[in-house]
């Protein structure tokens, strides 16, 4: 992975820890403790961590300020990258300083210890709106319109031509994660201003201040936007257009879709349009127009966007009841103690990109690259991308299991597998799960997806000095499964099979015939889960989940994966394997559906509030 340019890529979440191996575990401990420890020394107290990134570490801390306790943020860069990267950081203090705005978190300030850059800034109260998403699910029109009203309040203070240097300044990175929810107020903060630019370009797409030297020069000729994340940002900015404020526009608009929808993305809206969310007629229609694929569409709808907010937040709204909706493919609940850190591992997916599709990423083979590296998406189209969006947004949830979708002409056949580990995010999980069946539901493709969702917290590491030598289990290394209490025997003629797709041409580890064997041998005892050999030139990750639903068998279940673990030694070659086994056959199928029916907010809420009222009360589904 070290190979791969960095600046290809934007990574917003860092691999879990426990994808890591010893040696890097060790070191990304040492340096938030000696994170920690600065912070300590230069009089900051109650200091946690709160996000790391490629670029850095994120930290929470307070100090007294006459008398009064203060909130603060900082970000430190990590002092192993280059240092025009480091320097980041300083250009994030200078840019958050040309703000000013109620919305946003002041700096406070920016300073170097020991040769670490570190940015500090006000601690906005609340919850970033990504994490709010996943508690909640879709949020409700009225919400939505009160957070649309104050980012188009910001995106109007941005564009004027104000501050010391007289320009529009550009966020760049406008998504529900960079926004921070207050829940008592209902007020945003808008952060993370590492990629925020001064404009070249104005709403107008005009040049900026430019007399006729600086048209001549090459700083108008090149742009100077960064990427952004590309999940939220628009096509100008993922194509190096001149940097304008457009762009936050578009991130503002990717950002009501997902939060409105209950997606991680703005790429589903051709099959989930804002006109199917239940928001007032007015702003979904705004909403569509400022994802419409042409630019003057989205100029226009982004025009009156700003313009006409003010008016749509006196609207009269208030929550209606909401009819939670049934999981289009089975739910199943699991209380348990243990803590879950979920990782997706998608295969079977080239199917979904275009013919002749640039690829990127043929050097980087990594079990995370669907969590965190988003150009893997390239060539596909904006619905295949929501797809697999949507199958990474199940991944953010305490669930283990798997999915296997097989596009036909007819239609769309699932098999699946979810088993949720907390119940009081079901109604919400339900809601990512529902969205995953429609945007499957809108491709029109042949092909097969598989993806497995399992607990990093139970990967095993084995490592070795190098290529050249063989992986050893040490002898308390155990794989872990669940057990039934009571044998789930069902119809043999249902049951799943590890081979039924036979080998997959995306995974590139070839395991030895003694490991298939045992496959073959657990292929037999009915049970559900999934394995995944993983090997690096140093390192192998052993990624698995079982749940044995025949206890009378468990001896033999246990033996066959002890045997497994004693013949990863003659494992040879990197790559990944991977394996997946559903408790029993019971496909769902789904015909085709272009996008979804069009469904708005009523015209006057109260009156439909009083009829429901008068009727029975919508009863929430319990999944099966």
């Amino acid at each position: 992975m070290s190979q791969a340019p960095l600046q290809q890529f934007y990574i917003p979440e860092e691999q879990s820890v426990y994808l890591l191996s010893h040696h890097d575990a060790r070191k990304l401990k040492d340096w938030v403790a000696l994170c920690q420890t600065q912070l300590t020394q230069l009089g900051y107290t109650e200091i946690e961590l709160i996000g790391k990134g490629a670029y850095g570490f994120v930290f929470a801390g307070s100090a007294l300020v006459q008398g009064a306790p203060a909130h603060y943020v900082f970000k430190f860069s990590r002092i192993t990258l280059p240092m025009h990267l480091q320097e980041r950081l300083e250009e994030e203090a200078f840019m958050l300083d040309q703000v000013a705005h109620p919305r946003i978190p002041k700096l406070v300030a920016y300073q170097r210890a020991r040769g670490q850059s570190i940015l500090v800034m006000e601690r906005a109260p609340g919850w970033n709106l990504e994490q709010v998403s996943l508690k909640e699910g879709k949020l409700s029109p009225r919400l939505i319109i009160r957070i649309a009203a104050q980012l188009a309040d910001i995106l109007t203070v941005l564009r004027r031509e104000s501050g010391p240097n007289a320009r529009p300044v550009v966020h760049g990175d406008i998504k529900p994660s960079n926004l921070v929810f207050d829940p008592t107020t209902e007020q945003v903060a808008l952060i993370d201003w590492g990629s925020s630019v001064f404009a070249q370009l104005d709403e107008k797409l005009q040049f900026v201040g430019a007399n006729v030297m600086e048209l001549m020069s090459d700083n108008l000729q090149q742009t100077n936007a960064r990427l952004g994340d590309v999940y939220f940002i628009g096509d100008e900015q993922l194509n190096g257009a001149l940097s304008s404020p457009r762009f936050d526009e578009q991130g503002v608009a990717g950002t009501l879709y997902a939060l409105a929808s209950a997606q991680s993305c703005r790429f589903g809206h051709r099959a989930i349009p804002a006109s199917s969310l239940g928001l007032p007629m007015e702003f979904a229609r705004i909403l569509d127009g400022m994802l419409d694929p042409d630019p003057q569409v989205r100029r226009r709808a982004g025009d009156y966007f700003l313009r006409v907010m003010p008016r749509l937040e006196k609207t009269v709204m208030v929550d209606l009841p909401v009819a939670r909706h049934p999981p289009l493919v089975p739910v199943w609940g699991r209380s348990t103690r243990q803590e879950i850190d979920t990782v997706v591992y998608s295969s079977r997916k080239a199917f979904l990109r275009e013919a002749n599709a640039e690829e990127t990423l043929n050097d980087v083979n990594d079990v995370q690259l669907d969590r965190y590296y988003k150009q893997f998406m390239q060539g596909m189209g904006e619905t295949e991308k929501a797809f697999l969006a949507s199958v990474s947004r199940l991944g953010k949830y305490p669930v283990v299991g798997g999915l296997a979708v097989r596009w036909e002409r007819e239609g769309v056949y699932i098999d699946s597998s979810l088993n949720l580990h907390d119940p009081d995010l079901k109604p919400a999980f339900i809601e990512a799960v529902n969205n995953m069946v429609h945007l499957a539901r809108a491709i029109h493709r042949q092909g097969i997806f598989k993806s497995c969702l399992f607990n990093a917290r139970q990967t095993l590491h084995i490592e070795r000095l190098s290529a050249e030598h063989s992986f050893h289990c040490e002898s308390n290394m155990a794989i872990s499964y669940e057990l039934s209490a009571v044998p789930e025997m069902e119809d043999r003629t249902r049951q799943h099979s590890y081979f039924e797709d036979g080998p997959d041409p995306e995974e590139l580890l070839a395991l030895p015939e003694s490991i298939i064997q045992i496959l073959q041998q657990l292929n037999d005892i009915h049970h559900t889960g999934m394995i995944i050999f993983e090997a690096l030139p140093k390192h192998l990750k052993i990624h698995s989940y079982y749940r044995l639903l025949d206890p009378c068998r468990e001896q033999e279940f246990c033996s066959l994966l002890a045997r497994m673990l004693d013949s990863v030694s003659q494992i040879e070659g990197l790559g990944v394997s991977g394996f997946m086994k559903m408790p029993y056959k019971d496909t769902r199928f789904f015909t085709h559906l272009e996008r979804q029916p069009e469904h708005f907010y009523p015209k006057d809420p109260r009156a439909y509030l009083r009829k429901h009222l008068t009727q029975a009360p919508i009863s929430g589904s319990q999944a099966t």
